[in-house]
């Protein structure tokens, strides 16, 4: 949505520069990069013609800027985003949340986000830090999740969060094959060289991650994982530790090593083009900071993890001994015939 439109004349002064140049001496409200983007966007018109940015503008030349609203601006304002609601009272709200849904305003995601739907459900909300929300989930993991909607109710469940008394018990399929239950116990911090990742290092928080083992399959593993700790990314980060990263992960997933040995084109089809993790945040139990009470909540598994674990056992091939893991080249040269190339690439 435009804000408003900016006539301007260039003077004698600006003759003979660049229009970006001259726009952003005319125009210092904004920076050089955001003028250009605009030209380029065609949201600037010089004698009402399009131009490119090392256009040169002349002694009374009509230059029209269309001003783009900041996508930032969108952070906070309420959006009337349906919410799968599945508790709520005067100082509790649990949401089971899609898997695509942004839970917090950030660079790429200035709406569309759980807090914009929060502030249309609670216009009231507003007045909490972070609109109440006191833990987050991945965008593409899905399940469930609480929000406070009191100052006192927000500060009593950090304090629990803080206390790892909250239960947070999540379901995972992994590749490759988990042999018995475990614990990882491994510091996560920030990737040291590409910062929009996690990694497992000793400067890191401390992370732990429970893990059972549900369902084995040939070349699978269903998980059901606690979290004992709630750092970023802390289940996908453990499950490429164990060297079983979780289907559909486009960044700890599928370059790592996979345990593959022999899958039907079906199956190698559907799991590669399983177009997000498949975790999903099934239980959630906490004090309530009101009553006091301990109350817990559980949900189903979503439509498209069910449809996974269907395929994977109808494809159960009744392996008895670990399979040899197969590097991620061998894997695709094997399957290199049988899937797009969008297929591969990080989601960065």
């Amino acid at each position: 949505m435009n804000d408003d439109e900016r006539l301007l004349i260039v003077p004698d002064t600006h003759a003979g520069l660049r229009v970006d140049v001259a726009l952003q001496q005319l125009l210092p409200e904004f920076s050089r990069s955001k003028l250009q983007e605009w030209i380029k966007d065609e949201f600037v018109l010089v004698n009402q013609s399009y131009v490119s940015v090392k256009h040169k503008v002349y002694a009374g030349d009509e230059i029209k800027v269309i001003v783009q609203s900041n996508p930032e601006n969108n952070a906070f304002l309420p959006e009337a985003i349906p919410l799968n609601i599945i508790f709520e009272d005067e100082t509790l709200l649990v949401i089971n949340k899609p898997a695509g849904m942004v839970v917090h305003p950030a660079i790429g995601n200035w709406s569309g986000t759980l807090l914009n739907a929060l502030l249309h459900h609670m216009p009231d909300i507003a007045h909490i830090p972070r609109c109440g929300i006191v833990h987050r989930l991945d965008k593409e993991t899905s399940g469930l999740l609480v929000v406070a909607k009191t100052l006192n109710a927000q500060t009593h469940l950090v304090q629990q969060l803080q206390a790892r008394s909250v239960k947070r018990e999540y379901r995972a399929i992994v590749w490759g094959q988990l042999w018995k239950n475990g614990t990882v116990n491994q510091p996560i911090g920030r990737h040291p060289s590409i910062r929009t990742r996690m990694a497992i290092h000793l400067s890191g928080r401390p992370a732990i991650t429970h893990y059972e083992i549900l369902e084995r399959f040939g070349v699978h593993t269903y998980l059901r994982c606690n979290l004992e700790t709630g750092r970023t990314h802390q289940i996908r980060v453990h499950m490429q530790y164990l060297k079983a990263p979780i289907v559909g992960d486009p960044v700890y997933g599928l370059k790592s090593i996979m345990p593959i040995k022999s899958m039907s084109e079906a199956l190698r089809q559907h799991v590669l083009g399983f177009n997000r993790q498949a975790l999903h945040a099934i239980r959630l139990g906490l004090i309530h900071p009101l009553s006091a009470e301990a109350m817990e909540w559980s949900i189903d598994l979503p439509d498209d993890m069910k449809a996974l674990l269907e395929i994977i056992r109808a494809e159960q091939l009744g392996v008895t001994e670990p399979l040899e893991d197969l590097s991620f080249d061998d894997y695709l040269d094997e399957v290199s015939d049988d899937i797009d190339d969008d297929m591969l690439e990080d989601d960065e």
